[in-house]
């Protein structure tokens, strides 16, 4: 009998320090976690992430030099035209401007020099006209003039649109080598667009050299050149 009882009260204190212990365990883990448990919804932190994407407007095509198709008589006359493409690339939301300006190599007032004489026989197109004409004005002049459209017609400078009839600077229609304008050494915007262009806009010059029959002054025989810078601005 004392045999079986002291088997008993041994099993009894194993059960009851194993129980102790587990217990012991699970209040340890609960205190551990606790206060966690108890403060993950109690506290919160709210924070911003900046950056700033600055603006790039630029020319991601440059206009290329222009050499006029074909040769002109300088005493029977002719005409030759000559393009060049130029595209713009920008993020400004405000869209940008390109202006245009020529250079008066010998200060003789005309943009188009003769390379050997610096003779300025090639007269600028429509002397005293500030805006582009509808159409071409003949003279008894050789005469020098540019025009421009582009891709997207709203990209021109209104300047350079017509009302369908008979006037530039008016209206919304854009109709190639119709608006031709006068180089000049104050710049003249030709591009004036309201929007970003983000995989580039194109445009295109269009110039003129229109020598009449038996022109006044004769053109020597030699070549002429004009320079032009263009500029671009953001709106």
């Amino acid at each position: 009998m004392i045999t079986n009882f002291v088997h008993v009260s041994r099993a009894f204190i194993y059960a009851f320090v194993a129980s102790i212990t587990t217990v012991s365990l699970l209040l340890a883990g609960f205190f551990l976690t606790e206060p966690a448990i108890g403060h993950s919804q109690d506290d919160t932190a709210v924070f911003t992430v900046r950056q700033q994407i600055t603006g790039e407007t630029s020319f991601l095509v440059d206009p290329s030099p222009v050499t006029m198709s074909g040769t002109i008589s300088g005493i029977t006359g002719g005409q030759a035209t000559g393009t060049t493409d130029f595209v713009v690339i920008s993020n400004n939301g405000a869209g940008y401007r390109v202006d245009i300006s020529f250079t008066d190599e010998n200060a003789d007032g005309e943009m188009m020099e003769g390379e050997t004489t610096d003779g300025g026989e090639i007269r600028d197109y429509g002397a005293g006209l500030t805006q582009p004409s509808y159409g071409y004005t003949s003279s008894s002049s050789a005469q020098f003039a540019y025009t421009v459209t582009s891709l997207t017609s709203t990209d021109t400078d209104p300047s350079f649109l017509n009302n369908g009839s008979n006037a530039c600077n008016s209206g919304s229609t854009q109709t190639a080598n119709t608006c031709w304008k006068a180089p000049d050494t104050a710049a003249f915007t030709i591009v004036n667009r309201s929007g970003p262009a983000t995989t580039g806009a194109t445009s295109t010059l269009t110039f003129n050299v229109t020598v009449p029959n038996g022109a006044i002054p004769v053109p020597k025989a030699e070549y002429y050149t004009a320079t032009a810078t263009l500029s671009l601005y953001v709106n």
